[in-house]
């Protein structure tokens, strides 16, 4: 199984100083920063658009993880990867032609991403595995930060990470520091954690006591 990286989400994180909590997840040890985008119609709420990413990569010395909860990836995937994205990820149910999805990603120089919501069969991006970098796997339903893991996904889990291989497999929604072993247990490698890092006193001894579960 690939390197365990640990990608803090900054839907959990101070908006009002992005930037420092950024070089404070990166100083304590970040992998990527995981940056969640939604629109309003994808999912009930609206985050950031790429503005703000931009803003984002003057700070950020990781790659950026960006998390496309929209309903038209295909029309902002070039606004993103011209603001800094170093991945952009999209969800198998927004699109209609995914393949044609993750090669416009490809041709903007971006590593690619398909993620699937916990209602979503894994079958349903099977045939795209070989297709992309990474699989992401929903263990909430998008839309808001602090939600309880959803157990049933490290079923599915098992499942991606038998498509994926040696790639990445990334996990979104409700992970710490026992969410986290189970995920990891079940072929995750990529933790996303917004509440349990940006909720810790010490962002260093959080990503430390994740890092540690892969060891």
């Amino acid at each position: 199984m690939p390197k365990l990286k640990i990608a803090p989400s900054i839907l959990a994180s101070d908006f009002g100083r992005l930037g420092e909590e950024i070089e404070t997840c990166i100083d304590a040890g970040a992998d990527w920063i995981h940056v969640d985008v939604m629109d309003g119609h994808f999912t009930s709420n609206i985050t950031i658009g790429p503005p703000v990413v931009a803003s984002l990569r003057k700070y950020s010395t990781v790659p950026l993880d960006v998390h496309l909860m929209i309903t038209d990836p295909d029309e902002y995937v070039a606004d993103f990867a011209n603001a800094g994205a170093d991945l952009i990820s999209f969800h198998v149910e927004a699109v209609k032609h995914p393949l044609r999805t993750i090669e416009k990603i490809r041709d903007l120089g971006c590593q690619v991403g398909i993620v699937l919501n916990p209602a979503t069969p894994e079958d349903a991006i099977e045939y795209l595995a070989e297709h992309v970098d990474l699989a992401l796997v929903m263990t909430v339903n998008p839309g808001f930060g602090g939600q309880a893991f959803i157990p049933d996904m490290l079923r599915k889990i098992r499942s991606v990470r038998a498509m994926m291989g040696d790639k990445d497999v990334e996990v979104d929604g409700g992970i710490d520091a026992t969410t986290a072993r189970d995920a990891i247990e079940a072929g995750a490698n990529v933790l996303v954690a917004g509440s349990y890092i940006f909720g810790h006193d010490s962002y260093l001894e959080a990503i430390d006591t994740l890092k540690a579960l892969g060891e």
